[in-house]
């Protein structure tokens, strides 16, 4: 068998991560996407909802639909932002904070369980390898973006 690509690594993890997130959350009529979102809202002060998507990396279309369903089902509600009269400020009601709970403690518990089956050195080569990868995907150092125009 041919050695793996880092790309097929990452891929195949992370979408065996996505897999058992989703599993986790359908158990309570959820989603992953709703788990992460719930965990980028700040539970005090609200966010902001233009700078949700950044912070999630997700597209705007997908995240309105995720905020919609959201609200339909009551974690969320959307408030003006006293600061800036154009923007909506994404607050968590009662139920969206004790759903949030939720998700941080499933969050916990994975990070708890993967760093009791590496060693400390693995995770930091783990976490020095993705840092490297966003960073050179970050700054266009993997492919140039002239190289794929065509002329």
């Amino acid at each position: 068998m041919k050695d793996k690509t880092i790309d097929y690594i990452l891929r195949t993890t992370w979408l065996a991560v996505n897999k058992m997130y989703n599993e986790e959350a359908a158990k309570f009529d959820s989603t992953m996407a709703t788990g992460f979102a719930l965990l980028s809202i700040d539970p005090e002060n609200g966010t902001p909802s233009t700078s949700l998507g950044p912070k999630m990396g997700m597209e705007a279309t997908s995240l309105s639909r995720t905020l919609k369903t959201m609200e339909k089902k009551g974690l969320i509600e959307r408030r003006p932002n006293p600061e800036d009269g154009r923007g909506v400020l994404i607050f968590l009601t009662e139920f969206g904070l004790e759903k949030r709970n939720y998700s941080k403690a499933r969050v916990l518990t994975f990070n708890e369980t993967i760093k009791a089956n590496v060693t400390p050195e693995e995770l930091a080569n783990f976490q020095k390898v993705a840092e490297v990868i966003n960073n050179m995907i970050s700054n266009k150092q993997i492919y140039n973006q002239n190289e794929h125009i065509i002329k």
